[in-house]
């Protein structure tokens, strides 16, 4: 997958270097793989929620951090959308 947006990752980990090694782990594998439909996503990552609209949001680091993205599966393109803490999370509107 190509993967867009990392910059959105980059600023979160300045300011929460406690998961920068996760999300770093997150990104290398979302590279190396050729998703082709939510299910192989979930098949990977049981807990992500797949959301209308080709989104999916992943929980980084047992669930303190979430981690949402917009997958387009033909283009093989992941956009980084945002992350957050769990308590940002709570918030989003979606």
């Amino acid at each position: 997958m190509r993967i867009v947006g990392r910059i959105v990752l980059d600023e979160f980990c300045r300011k929460h270097a406690d998961v920068a090694s996760q999300l770093a782990s997150w990104l290398s594998e979302a590279q190396e793989s050729e998703w082709k439909s939510p299910n192989e996503i979930k098949g990977r990552f049981p807990h992500a929620s797949i959301l209308s609209e080709s989104r999916v949001v992943f929980n980084i680091k047992g669930n303190r951090y979430r981690l949402e993205v917009k997958i387009n599966y033909v283009t093989q393109v992941v956009l980084i959308k945002r992350v957050g803490t769990h308590a940002e999370y709570s918030k989003w509107i979606f």
